[in-house]
């Protein structure tokens, strides 16, 4: 019962359940992609009486919208993929029924030639399939399709598509295109860096490159750290971790007693508490390279632009500030007073079992 329990399930949906919202973006999308791009692919062949009887659409562009419009981060729906996947497409086919062979082996022909042409090109792009055998079918004797077929309509109206696509897309919330990632990926939990040629490796070695791409498995894998973070160490916030009352300065401490602070206690930063109890910044120990004038003071020297966080920020976002941004150390703030500090050295010693809450 178990076993037929399982297969039943194997058969039934793969998708989680999506949002109403984000159908009826793709939706909406759709529409104004294709008829757009119905539209200028009429006006670059001139204009004329043919845009609602004939337009220059061909059945495999719906396939193309469907993946720039309702999943643009798909590494198969990239500007790349579209139109170079569509238009070598359309070239493979071309190729082959000019060879004369009868409909079904040319069909079945240009489908695989067109498959070897986008992986060739890592323009992986599935309606490029449907491009070489719809070009193989459409074709008659004397209407033989011929190179300009491949430029116009299919790499024009992919080029359309792509274009209205980051229109569409940008202006609803989404990237596109969907670029990998250029510098490494912060794991929050573990303080550590993948590279992106790590991850791009990991997902060829699980032949899963042409449906997932390096950014969005560095956006699960943070996902996971920060669910794991969060169940292993509890819904915790800043105001349990700081550290309470730490060191301050006065903003009127002068230099010579800013510089013997920093010497003392090895600190590399300072914060300013003023006589109200209020935050005035951080004094950074590199900014007092290079400045020897006595009457300066540490809000003259003060940093005021650095990130902060409240006593009630949560754990996930402390650890995102302190690893992915680098930040060595926190203010943590209580309305406008200094209620405490947290390092990175507080964070890694509390992430690594060495530190309870």
């Amino acid at each position: 019962m178990d076993r037929l329990i399982r297969m039943l399930k194997a058969l039934g949906p793969a998708l989680p359940a999506g949002k109403p919202s984000e159908a009826l973006r793709a939706g909406l999308g759709a529409v104004f992609g294709l008829g757009l791009t119905a539209v200028l692919l009429w006006a670059l062949q001139g204009g004329g009486a043919g845009l609602l009887a004939h337009p220059l659409l061909i059945a495999p562009f719906g396939a193309s919208t469907y993946l720039i419009f309702a999943v643009p981060n798909s590494p198969l729906a990239q500007p790349w993929s579209a139109v170079v996947g569509n238009t070598a497409s359309a070239l493979a086919a071309t190729a082959v029924v000019h060879t004369g062979l009868p409909v079904t082996p040319a069909a079945a022909l240009a489908v695989g030639v067109s498959v070897l042409a986008m992986a060739s090109l890592r323009a992986m792009h599935p309606p490029g399939g449907a491009v070489a055998l719809a070009t193989v079918l459409m074709a008659t004797p004397a209407h033989l399709p011929t190179l300009s077929f491949a430029l116009f309509p299919v790499g024009m109206g992919t080029a359309a598509l792509v274009f209205l696509g980051i229109l569409w897309n940008r202006a609803t919330g989404r990237v596109y295109p969907f670029r990998q990632p250029s510098a490494p990926v912060p794991l929050p939990a573990s303080d550590t860096r993948l590279p992106a040629e790590l991850l791009a490796h990991t997902l060829s070695r699980l032949r899963l490159d042409a449906n997932l791409g390096t950014e969005d498995l560095a956006r699960l894998i943070e996902a996971a750290e920060s669910e794991a973070l969060t169940s292993r160490l509890g819904p915790l916030t800043a105001a349990q971790v700081m550290t309470a009352n730490p060191l301050c300065v006065a903003p009127d401490t002068p230099l010579p007693e800013l510089a013997a602070l920093f010497r003392k206690h090895r600190f590399k930063s300072l914060p300013i508490r003023r006589d109200d109890g209020s935050f005035g910044g951080v004094v950074v120990q590199s900014a007092l390279v290079g400045i020897s004038d006595p009457a300066q003071r540490a809000a003259d020297l003060a940093d005021t632009t650095g990130p902060y966080v409240s006593v009630t920020t949560p754990l996930s976002e402390l650890v995102r500030l302190i690893v992915e941004a680098g930040q060595p150390m926190l203010p943590v703030l209580r309305g406008q007073t200094l209620a405490g500090l947290i390092t990175r050295s507080d964070m890694i010693a509390l992430l690594s079992g060495h530190r309870h809450p």
